[in-house]
């Protein structure tokens, strides 16, 4: 059951979010990211947001990587296709990577994305360190996700302050209503923010951890501290620190540091968020915020679920940290942009015929496309096949369009498909078909250009 459907109270839906971030110091991703994902948990996931550091970057990596999809991309893509979700977007800035998944229900409701980044490392030359944010509007809710890799070592926590204010006044948006971070009704701030664990010394840090009382620990971490007179950051909530800290291991185990340098352990990788206007409600019993103020009409409330690590992942120093959250709003749209509509029986062997309606202004674009997808599809690009919309002029609104896919451009195998409507101007898939099937071709078939043994039956 999706979260969609949960929690619904006065027009209002529950929507699940679950965010990751992981320092994978340069590592290639491990073999299975299922449990880091939780894609057995129930309600199931709406949107997946995953922010990691330290991705190999490489010149001759980081080239190869702008040509095709990272390793951590297509890992991910491959876990999450099959189970319906589709990338929307990704930002990366060298070793930084930000990347945006959701259930294809809700993707012609993701609108307005845009993405950028911030530079503060090696003097913001080489961007080793920074920030990557991408924001989006959400059923009409504008939010804004921010994945940031601050200053490392113990004594440079003010300068890890300094790094973020700077990231949030760098960040632009070519948006009137929501122009920088801040402006947006909730914000998400992740990453390897690197602050430490002061004054206490080793043998203590290690035996409160090993005894599972980080209680005793949480009065000296430098975010804690900072929270205190940063008003800034008092704006953003966090769950209690109620897992081990997740810096600095052996790579794959569950040991602390044994270099020589022998590192402190420290909660360096955080999620946080951020309500606007500031909370004026607030619940610690569930860590639960909620919007007033100008947002009466569609407020939206925060609630965290979960703040964890999963020890069990190994191939970086850091264990990655997962926040799971229920956004409870009232949509504030709820129309899609365009329909889709497929009739008749479609196999490769005839030409077919579909036709699409703009039921909303939108900046529409004869670079608009409709692309063929079958079902488990990666992202907007994962098309089969795909006609350019009205090709003279931008149809008009209630206009009904016709288009023709040429037979030899379908696929030849029997399958399920969706078309979906692709917006230049907004870079995102705006609109869906329903599900309907591609028939297996007969000529194929007579010619023996199919394998003899499909789906499961001899031919």
């Amino acid at each position: 059951m999706s979260a969609q459907n949960v929690g619904s109270r006065d027009g209002h839906q529950a929507f699940r979010l679950h965010v990751v971030t992981w320092n994978v110091g340069t590592a290639e991703p491990p073999a299975d990211v299922r449990s880091l994902l939780q894609l057995d948990s129930q309600p199931a996931t709406d949107l997946f947001v995953i922010g990691l550091q330290e991705v190999n970057a490489t010149p001759v990596r980081y080239i190869s990587d702008l040509l095709s999809e990272d390793s951590w991309s297509h890992l991910l893509m491959d876990t999450l296709a099959p189970m319906g979700y589709i990338k929307v977007t990704s930002v990366r800035m060298q070793g930084l990577l930000l990347i945006l998944f959701v259930k294809q229900v809700h993707l012609p409701f993701i609108r307005d994305i845009q993405s950028t980044y911030t530079r503060t490392g090696l003097f913001g030359y080489w961007g080793n360190k920074g920030g990557v944010s991408v924001r989006f509007s959400f059923y009409g809710h504008m939010l804004c996700f921010l994945n940031c890799h601050l200053a490392a070592h113990m004594n440079y926590a003010l300068q890890r302050m300094d790094e973020f204010e700077y990231i949030l006044d760098r960040q632009d948006f070519d948006m009137y209503n929501t122009p920088q971070v801040l402006d947006h009704k909730v914000v998400f701030w992740f990453g390897d923010l690197n602050f430490r664990i002061a004054d206490h010394g080793m043998h203590f840090l290690r035996s409160s951890i090993n005894n599972g009382r980080f209680n005793l620990l949480w009065n000296r971490d430098q975010l804690t501290m900072m929270k205190k007179k940063e008003p800034i950051l008092q704006e953003f909530e966090e769950g209690p620190l109620c897992f081990k800290p997740t810096y600095k291991f052996d790579r794959f185990s569950e040991t602390y540091d044994t270099s020589g340098k022998k590192r402190k352990p420290a909660w360096t990788d955080r999620i946080l968020w951020r309500i606007k206007p500031k909370a004026t409600e607030t619940e610690d019993e569930n860590r639960s915020t909620s919007s007033s103020a100008d947002d009466d009409e569609y407020p939206i409330k925060v609630t965290q679920d979960m703040y964890t690590c999963d020890v069990s992942y190994g191939v970086s120093d850091h264990k990655p940290v997962i926040a799971t959250f229920n956004l409870e709003m009232r949509k504030n749209v709820e129309t899609p942009l365009v329909t889709l509509t497929v009739e008749g029986h479609w196999s490769a062997d005839e030409d077919a015929t579909f036709w699409y309606t703009i039921l909303e202004n939108f900046e529409s674009s004869t670079w608009d496309w409709i692309g063929l997808y079958k079902i488990g599809f990666k992202s907007a690009s994962d098309y089969s096949t795909f006609a350019w919309v009205k090709d003279d002029e931008v149809a008009a609104n209630s206009e009904v369009v016709t288009v023709q896919m040429s037979k030899n451009e379908l696929p030849p195998l029997a399958g399920d498909y969706v078309l979906g409507y692709y917006s230049t101007n907004m870079q995102t898939l705006v609109a869906f078909s329903p599900t309907f099937q591609i028939l297996e071709s007969r000529q194929a078939v007579m010619e023996g250009l199919l394998p003899e043994n499909i789906n499961g039956y001899e031919k």
